[in-house]
Parts: structure tokens; C-alpha cells; sequence
């Protein structure tokens, strides 16, 4: 007599799941490998990985970023941050035990008023930055999501974190006061257009 067994899901741990999505991302260049690597390593270190107090305990975590992308006109949104006094994508840090993708959909809301849609379901990049601006200075691991934007919209932004918002086109970012791995995420998205 055959027995039936039950199996139960092995549960995932939210440290594994980061690690699965990074491990899904196909590096542009060498600094993203990197980078990559070298967050793996971090998470398998066992060491905290999501912010539990602001602005930089522990000083290194987790960060969901997205950027909306108007295709057909080829410009993307930029938020022009009080904080860190740079034109940078909108998003905000990943809760503990958080998904990365739930950060993008929960913060668009907030900071933009609008539901995430999407242009592509996994992160489009990954990057290690020090900070900058007027908060202790902390390393941000940052997923850089991409979301459907329209140019002709017009799009409510949350003030208390950022004076404006701006269309870019890809000729005239503002590079030298952005996130400085904006010019390389610039050119791993026109990669896939």
C-alpha cells in the first residue's frame, strides 16, 4: 500500500527572496557584478539587511527605487529630493521582511498618488551607493524598478519629500547632481529598447 505523504512549502525566508531576485539580475558592466556579488555575500553574512530606524541603523540597507519611463516620447521621471539634494528616482527604503517589488507598488502611492504599473516585473538593476545630502551618511543597496509613465500626465508628488518632479529625456539628465549610477542605468535601459 502506497502512502500519501503531505508536503508542506518550505518557507522562504525574505532574506532568500532578496537574494533570489538579485541573483536574477544580469549584470551591464563590471560595477554591477560587483555589486551583485558583493550583496550576496552580505545577505549570506546573516547581517540585517532592512532598515529598522531612520536614517541609518543598520548603515547599510535596502532601497527600492522606481522610475517612471515614457516609452513612445523616451523620457523618464526624476524627482528633485529635499533630502539628498539630487534628481533622483522616487521610492523609499524596503520594510523589514518587505518584498522589494511591495516597496515600489506601496511608495508609488504615497509619493506619486498613483497604482505601480509596471514595464518590467523584475528589478532592471542593482546598485551600492554611499549617500549623500543632509542625513548620516549610510550605504543604500538599491533595486532600480521601471514603471509605465506618460509624459502628458499630470502627476501629484508628495511634498514634504520633494520640491519638483521632472520629464527627462535621455540627452539632458541631469547627471552631475543625480544618483551617480544614473548614467549607466540610462544606458542598460536603452539597451533593452
Amino acid at each position: 500500500m502506497i502512502k500519501n505523504h503531505h508536503f508542506s512549502p518550505l518557507k522562504v525566508s525574505a532574506e532568500q527572496n532578496v537574494a533570489e531576485i538579485i541573483s536574477g539580475l544580469i549584470p551591464f558592466d563590471y560595477v554591477e557584478s560587483q555589486h551583485i556579488e558583493e550583496t550576496l555575500a552580505w545577505i549570506q553574512s546573516g547581517s540585517p539587511i532592512f532598515r529598522l530606524q531612520k536614517p541609518d541603523i543598520p548603515p547599510k540597507h535596502l532601497v527600492s527605487y522606481f522610475i517612471l519611463f515614457d516609452e513612445k516620447a523616451q523620457k523618464v521621471l526624476l524627482v528633485d529630493h529635499k533630502k539628498a539634494q539630487l534628481w533622483l528616482p522616487a521610492g523609499g527604503h524596503v520594510e523589514p521582511g518587505e518584498n522589494p517589488h511591495e516597496t515600489v507598488r506601496r511608495e508609488c502611492l504615497e509619493e506619486l498618488g498613483i497604482s505601480a504599473k509596471f514595464w518590467c516585473m523584475n528589478p532592471l538593476f542593482l546598485t551600492s551607493t554611499m549617500t549623500a545630502g543632509h542625513t548620516a551618511r549610510h550605504t543604500d543597496v538599491s533595486f532600480w524598478y521601471v514603471l509605465q509613465g506618460n509624459q502628458r500626465v499630470h502627476y501629484e508628488f508628495d511634498s514634504r519629500e520633494f520640491t519638483s518632479i521632472r520629464w527627462f529625456g535621455f540627452n539632458d539628465l541631469p547627471y552631475e547632481i543625480s544618483d551617480p549610477h544614473m548614467r549607466r542605468f540610462i544606458q542598460k535601459l536603452k539597451g533593452l529598447l
